[in-house]
């Protein structure tokens, strides 16, 4: 466990970005039960969690991405993390939405950029990858090259990996599910009944819980 991933890990769960619960799972948008649930917006209202995330999220671009030249954050929870990186970098911002306004100009991203610059896309966490990567396709339609994204949570599910790779899109997580039941196996958040069931749901997310 590298020391970053691990410190990021306790401090969502100090901070309750991310909730257990096993006895009450959690139903996410696929009609997939949970016993996790990250919320990394959160951490939006705790200025040294947020400083330290920003930091790691600045020093992950700097060491992989140096020739980055524009920021992209993916709507909604990928903004604010991703215009805090830009800033720090003084490099340009800009947001994707899922799909374009239904009103005004009909934009579905939001800032400035030109054809041919590289890109580095901030996500807020990666489940599947899929909505991740449609974000890519569209900003690869507009002349953008994507230098690789950025996440703050990866719950390291192995199609994500796949889709990914298929993608030839270079993913980088400050953390991940694994660092996370970790750090709760450490710091006694979890029996070793619930442990051994937060590992069975990761291996089978979509049968688990029924």
């Amino acid at each position: 466990m590298t020391s970053a991933a691990g410190a990021i890990a306790e401090k969502l769960l100090q901070i309750n970005a991310v909730k257990l619960n096993i006895e009450n799972p959690y139903t996410w948008a696929s009609g997939w039960k949970s016993p996790v649930y990250c919320d990394n917006r959160r951490a939006l209202g705790y200025p040294y969690v947020r400083d330290f995330i920003k930091s790691e999220l600045c020093a992950v671009i700097f060491e992989h991405f140096a020739g980055a030249e524009n920021i992209a954050g993916v709507a909604t929870a990928g903004i604010s993390w991703g215009a805090m990186a830009a800033d720090q970098l003084k490099l340009p911002f800009m947001y994707v939405r899922p799909k374009p306004k239904e009103h005004g100009m009909g934009n579905q991203i939001e800032g400035a950029w030109e054809k041919g610059q590289r890109i580095i896309v901030i996500e807020d966490l990666i489940s599947s990858g899929k909505s991740s990567l449609q974000v890519c396709e569209v900003l690869q339609k507009e002349g953008l090259i994507i230098e690789g994204m950025v996440s703050i949570f990866n719950y390291g599910f192995p199609e994500a990996d796949e889709a990914f790779k298929n993608a030839g899109i270079k993913l980088y997580s400050l953390s991940t599910y694994e660092h996370l039941i970790q750090i709760a196996e450490d710091k006694n958040r979890v029996t070793a009944g619930q442990l051994h069931s937060l590992k069975e749901w990761r291996h089978d997310p979509s049968n688990w819980g029924r």
